[in-house]
């Protein structure tokens, strides 16, 4: 097993490959780890796999991992970890926003300092504010759902314990809230690291506003289902109180009303309509949107993706 496994999944990152081996494989000398390099390319539509192919031919610890097509960037991390066997795993961005020079003191903090789970802090950004601003609220809002107390829960430089990432499943947008699927599998020693943050040398950047949309969503799927998954009963037992005593309190009203002053049939009253719409329609929806979420998490086809080729793994 290598001291240390590097997860880099990637996009049309072909021409910040050469560089960012050669910075990794120079880091990994200098302080005599043992690694292994694992390129997930996410579905590239340039060069990305050819560059892949070649590095890995000057350097056996090189490997790669290629998808059919796109499936986004927990896609990609969710099948780097399976692969991964170092005793230390760390995830990268391939665009060099990310130094590797980061690399030795994470892999410190985890064997050293027992953490679980480091998390990079990019506190000086070099991203446009339309990027930045997203990040601050993602942040203030992972930071409120989730109680875990990170300034920067996106950053894409982390280090894992290898049981960790053995432990852990990354679908949907989840790759943004990997610290809260550690907290929820039982890991508790989560800490951050102040990273430096590089502005991009090559291509543009893959975000996009459908990105912020999709990762507010999944926040809202994880924090209900860690907090309800195993206790139902505690939401929809209290929902279907709520609901039935709203339909009771409607009941008993138009009951009277029908027998002391009846001058309307129970079905005449627009009242009726709104107790059934309150304890019906909103029971069932929410209902739905649990079992349906219970079926995408267990479905036995959520993590199967088309890898098309491999390299040394």
């Amino acid at each position: 097993m290598p001291d240390i496994s590097i997860v880099i999944p990637l996009y049309n990152e072909d021409e910040s490959l050469p560089e960012l081996s050669e910075w990794i494989d120079k880091v990994m000398q200098q302080h005599g780890f043992s690694y292994e390099v694992l390129f997930v390319d996410d579905g590239s539509t340039d060069n990305s796999w050819s560059v892949i192919q070649t590095l890995s031919a000057q350097n056996n610890k090189l490997k790669g991992i290629r998808f059919r097509r796109n499936y986004g960037k927990s896609a990609a991390l969710n099948i780097g970890f399976a692969a991964a066997e170092g005793d230390v795993v760390i995830t990268m961005d391939a665009d060099l926003q990310d130094s590797p020079d980061e690399i030795p003191e994470l892999y410190r903090l985890i064997q050293e300092e027992k953490f679980d789970l480091i998390s990079g802090w990019k506190q000086k950004r070099y991203d446009p504010i339309t990027k930045t601003l997203p990040t601050k609220l993602f942040n203030w809002a992972a930071r409120r759902m989730s109680g875990i107390y990170l300034h920067d829960f996106n950053c894409g430089l982390k280090a894992y314990k290898h049981e960790v990432v053995k432990n852990i499943e990354v679908y949907g947008e989840m790759h943004r809230y990997i610290p809260v699927l550690a907290k929820w599998a039982g890991f508790k020693k989560i800490g951050e690291k102040v990273v430096q943050h590089r502005a991009r040398k090559y291509g543009t950047t893959k975000f996009g506003w459908e990105r912020f949309i999709n990762g507010f969503l999944d926040l809202l799927s994880i924090t209900f289902v860690s907090r309800f998954g195993k206790r139902p009963m505690h939401l929809f037992g209290l929902l279907g109180t709520l609901s039935f005593f709203i339909g009771f309190v409607i009941a008993g009203y138009l009951t009277f009303a029908k027998f002391v002053y009846q001058a309307y049939r129970m079905t005449d009253r627009p009242v009726f309509y709104f107790g059934l719409f309150f304890m019906v329609i909103g029971t069932q929806l929410f209902l739905a949107g649990f079992l349906g979420e219970l079926i995408a998490r267990n479905g036995h086809d959520r993590n199967q993706y088309q890898v098309r080729e491999r390299i040394g793994c």
